[in-house]
């Protein structure tokens, strides 16, 4: 069930940018700080604790500071493309093999730690929702073939619940587990963290954006 939840959050995004039509990701910058919001405060509240419970410690947060250098390596290629960026230009014919990859592999190791036991889904499916309509909105409006869009978007509404299948009990890249959740953890806090560092450009105060912030904390910490 939460395999086709992850999978619908994707493609329904999709189809109302196709029904809508915007031209611009403006109008979802509230969302997306609501989303980097609730992402951070679910990692805190769920996911760090879960990865200190077990294994050693040290270790653990070595892998979190791979997750969070392993971010910054996929952001090269995707250019932001993770919090909501989009900075490319695509010709009618070429599929965005590095992008895809990029996004692919954050997708993969984000659903590591999903499961039906924990609220983290929550945080993905958050997270996950403003960044396929800012995708959907870019691949709709550049000059991609609309039957490549298509093939990128279900590919990669398919990467976090492959993700979260792979990271369970019945395969053996599931005996790596707490190691892959350590991993996810430096991912959401740099995805998290430059999402809310955005939201607050110029330094100026912007009372929509704070009043969604503090939803985000508010609402995670209530799950």
């Amino acid at each position: 069930m939460i395999y086709l939840v992850l999978v619908l959050a994707v493609l329904l995004s999709f189809i109302l940018v196709l029904i809508f039509k915007p031209k611009s990701p403006e109008n979802i910058k509230l969302l997306l700080a609501f989303s980097g919001a609730f992402l951070l405060a679910i990692t805190f509240f769920e996911l760090i604790p879960e990865v200190y419970s077990e294994g050693n410690q040290k270790i653990n947060s070595l892998f979190i500071l791979l997750g969070v250098l392993l971010q910054v390596f996929l952001e090269f290629f995707s250019k932001g493309a993770e919090h909501g960026h989009m900075h490319w230009q695509l010709s009618k014919n070429q599929f965005p093999t590095v992008l895809f990859l990029s996004l692919s592999l954050h997708a993969l190791i984000e659903g590591v730690p999903v499961s039906e036991a924990n609220s983290i889904l929550y945080g993905i499916l958050v997270h996950k929702i403003p960044v396929a309509i800012v995708l959907s909105i870019f691949l709709v409006n550049s000059k991609l073939h609309f039957g490549w869009s298509v093939v990128f978007m279900v590919l990669f509404a398919l990467m976090t619940p492959f993700g979260s299948y792979l990271a369970s009990e019945t395969t053996f890249i599931g005996t790596y587990r707490t190691q892959l959740t350590a991993l996810a953890v430096g991912i959401f806090l740099h995805i998290s963290t430059v999402i809310l560092f955005e939201s607050a450009q110029e330094h100026t105060f912007n009372l929509k954006k704070v009043i969604g912030i503090v939803l985000g904390f508010g609402i995670a910490y209530c799950l």
